[in-house]
């Protein structure tokens, strides 16, 4: 894909996320990886009114190159696209479900989001990390959200919010999406009586078939 074409994709996305509610005023950042740099969504940005010739560009070393200021929390991303080499794209949002989820979950642990449809395994995977709290733009966080993504394709930041890589920014958006309506079914379900998830062995083929 060009850069042209990913600044337009880039656009429309986070439009579609905006215009659904996953996120509100300025809040989330997106990210996408270049044969030559990065793609991000400017500092203060509100996904769903971006301007693609004022998208950040970023060079191979992560130093602005054009366009506006680059969000505050671009270490985020670096953290993740490094730890990620077959990642594309990483969509950080701060959508109600998957925050609570975020306010919910142990520190440093796993957040406790049981595989209730294949495709929550299929887009997210067997572990869903919970970084532990740092404030918004805090650069210390970079290392653990490095460590955390080294393991698993998606995260949520402690009363943050989630961080969703995919190997592309369609993919990651898809991911951030599902994760969003499994923590939904996550929090709309917890302590109903029956609730039946996918046993080990059904998760393992799911991940065998699809990665």
């Amino acid at each position: 894909m060009s850069e042209a074409a990913a600044r337009a994709q880039l656009v429309e996305l986070g439009r579609s996320l905006f215009d659904r509610g996953y996120s509100v005023g300025t809040a989330g950042n997106i990210s996408v990886r270049l044969a030559d740099g990065y793609l991000m969504t400017p500092t203060n940005s509100c996904l769903g009114r971006l301007d693609a010739a004022r998208i950040s560009r970023l060079g191979p070393d992560w130093a602005h190159q054009s366009g506006d200021k680059p969000s505050k929390e671009v270490f985020l991303h670096r953290a993740v696209l490094q730890a990620r080499p077959e990642a594309g794209a990483v969509v950080h949002l701060h959508s109600t479900h998957a925050t609570a989820i975020a306010c919910l979950a142990p520190e440093g642990g796993d957040a406790e989001i049981p595989p209730l449809t294949p495709y929550f395994v299929m887009r997210i995977g067997r572990r869903l990390p919970c970084v532990p709290y740092y404030r918004p733009g805090d650069a210390a966080m970079e290392p653990a959200v490095h460590a955390a993504a080294l393991a698993a394709k998606a995260l949520l930041l402690a009363n943050h919010g989630p961080v969703v890589s995919g190997a592309t920014l369609a993919d990651a958006v898809h991911a951030a999406e599902e994760l969003e309506e499994a923590a939904r079914l996550a929090l709309l379900l917890r302590g109903v009586p029956g609730l039946r998830a996918l046993n080990a062995a059904q998760v393992d083929d799911l991940l065998r078939q699809f990665g």
